[in-house]
């Protein structure tokens, strides 16, 4: 499968290191060509926001797991050109997410501006966003992230080459060495992705780096879903080993039910925040 298919993707050159943050090896980070262009941009960034469009941009492909701690950003000029804007436009952005502590940014021959944290909402966040959007929105959602999964689903099942699925298996096995609710949601991402760059469908890929972009967060945070890691580990095991088997009906089920659980957990949130407002 060509790179070229899939131009909203940077490329990857090494591994999740895994580090805090504080520990980065921001000298050895990996050059990123591309920023993934995700929607209007309100990632893992639905209960935060960015005051600057394109911080919220590159803030959503740091939270999709396609940028990584460590990971070294284009330069100001060559993410003016991809974003086409000024270099000006792209400073106030890359200032903003200094400012909340994402990138930081070194002088010198082996400078540049790299990742250093991933964004996550804080539980107060989250429950201040929980508690304004409605239940008929999340069973939309809900119906909406199970119709594009499944599609992706029979896709990856049909097209997904060998290198493709080790690399699923691979997204698999570093969530499940994640510990912060941070690394947690930006490897699920990443998983979910990654079936949907297997699906071959540039269309379908869009869409799913939205919703995903959505709903992470929400997920992984203990003030939202707070999904159990050896659960989605099982999910993203068994959805593999049906891809990997090229059957599309089991690998629809998993997808199904995976997407529906984080779905009604979030509901089940929701409805306690309605019914006991003083519960934290």
């Amino acid at each position: 499968m060509s790179e070229k298919m899939y131009p909203l993707l940077v490329e990857h050159t090494t591994p999740d290191t895994g580090m805090p943050a504080h520990r980065a090896p921001i000298h050895e980070g990996p050059m990123h060509s591309q920023i993934p262009l995700v929607g209007e941009a309100s990632a893992g960034v639905i209960p935060l926001g960015y005051e600057h469009y394109h911080a919220g941009q590159i803030a959503t492909a740091i939270s999709l797991g396609a940028l990584s701690v460590g990971d070294r950003l284009p330069s100001e000029a060559e993410l003016a050109t991809q974003f086409g804007v000024a270099v000006a436009t792209i400073r106030k952005s890359l200032a903003e997410l200094r400012e909340a502590g994402l990138v930081e940014t070194h002088r010198g021959r082996s400078g540049g501006t790299f990742v250093v944290q991933v964004p996550f909402p804080t539980d107060e966040q989250i429950t201040q966003y929980l508690s304004g959007i409605s239940i008929v929105n999340f069973r939309d959602f809900g119906d909406e992230r199970v119709t594009i999964s499944r599609g992706i689903a029979r896709f990856a099942a049909q097209r997904a080459q060998k290198s493709s699925l080790e690399t699923m298996r691979s997204a698999a096995e570093k969530l499940a060495t994640a510990a912060e609710p941070s690394a947690l949601a930006s490897r699920y991402s990443k998983f979910h992705t990654e079936v949907a760059v297997a699906a071959q469908s540039p269309r379908l890929l869009r869409t799913q780096m939205r919703l995903l972009s959505e709903i992470s967060s929400l997920l992984w945070s203990p003030g939202g879903a707070g999904l159990a890691p050896d659960d989605v580990y099982r999910d993203h095991i068994e959805l593999v080993d049906a891809l990997t088997a090229r059957d599309v009906d089991h690998a629809q089920q998993v997808i199904e039910r995976h997407v529906q659980d984080g779905v009604y957990r979030l509901i089940d949130v929701k409805l306690t925040l309605q019914n006991h407002p003083d519960v934290e």
